[in-house]
């Protein structure tokens, strides 16, 4: 009995076993999500399509997400034109504001922020929504009315989610040029000619295809992460609560695991 008890005690301060307990349950979690991607997208190409419920949550999704998409693209070019001014004007390279707000903001900033903050409104509100259905049970109900959860519930807000994202991404992208175009001009001193021309130069079309592709990657994540979270939801309110703060972490997590490596493959060999 004195033995078992050591080993127990051994098992449970030894730092290497704690260490491979959360690394096999990490690798356990990501085989999960991986099977439930899989699930979902199998779902995704197969008929029937509810067309009807993908167009609600692109609206949902979308339109709703504006505000809050906009006005973080327009106060985050803006700053980002001051703070370039301020450095450049240490070296007289004033000049290059245009050009390194666009680059910024499309490669970088409007992608990333724009996925960011709809995460954190959509990831968990889908993760609540389904979370309350799975613990009140009507995702079992689902099944009672020969009705799969994946096709009625899943696959719309992941198909919404990768179609939308693009295009508030690209909203985000031109508001954010916009707002550092506004503060150049309006407070310091520069060309507004010459910012359009400097922005246009200095834009290429890797960088808006780049930017639209990360945002269907993270528009995808966004929705993967909501929807696994709320749909493995248990223990009641509490649970709830739980699931959507997960889905918020672990679809910020994506987003800015996705960006890197996005941006490593795009542009790891350019300037």
């Amino acid at each position: 009995m004195e033995h078992i008890g050591n080993k127990q005690a051994f098992f449970v301060y030894n730092p290497l076993a704690i260490t491979g307990r959360v690394f096999l349950a990490a690798l356990a979690e990501i085989g999960r999500l991986a099977l439930f991607a899989g699930h979902a997208l199998r779902h995704l190409v197969s008929p029937p399509i509810y067309w009807r419920l993908i167009a609600q949550q692109m609206w949902l999704i979308g339109y709703n997400s504006l505000p809050v998409v906009g006005l973080t693209a327009l106060f985050t070019g803006a700053a980002l034109a001051q703070q370039i001014f301020v450095g450049g004007s240490r070296f007289n390279a004033e000049s290059v504001v245009p050009g390194v707000v666009v680059i910024a903001i499309v490669r970088e900033l409007g992608p990333v922020l724009g996925g960011l903050m709809v995460a954190g409104r959509v990831s968990s509100a889908m993760a609540a929504e389904l979370g309350t259905m799975r613990v009140t049970e009507q995702i079992d109900a689902l099944y009672t009315l020969s009705t799969d959860p994946f096709k009625y519930l899943v696959a719309p807000r992941l198909l919404a989610s990768v179609l939308t994202l693009p295009l508030l991404v690209l909203v985000a992208n031109i508001i954010g040029v916009l707002g550092g175009f506004l503060i150049g001009t309006e407070r310091l001193g520069l060309n507004g000619s010459t910012y359009l021309q400097v922005t246009a130069d200095f834009l290429e079309q890797t960088d808006i295809v780049s930017s639209l592709v990360k945002a269907a990657v993270f528009g995808f994540f966004i929705a993967l992460m909501g929807s696994y979270h709320g749909y493995n939801s248990s223990g009641g309110a509490q649970g709830v609560g739980k699931a959507t703060t997960n889905a918020v972490v672990s679809a910020f997590i994506a987003i800015l695991m996705a960006n890197l490596i996005i941006t490593v493959i795009v542009f790891g060999g350019k300037a």
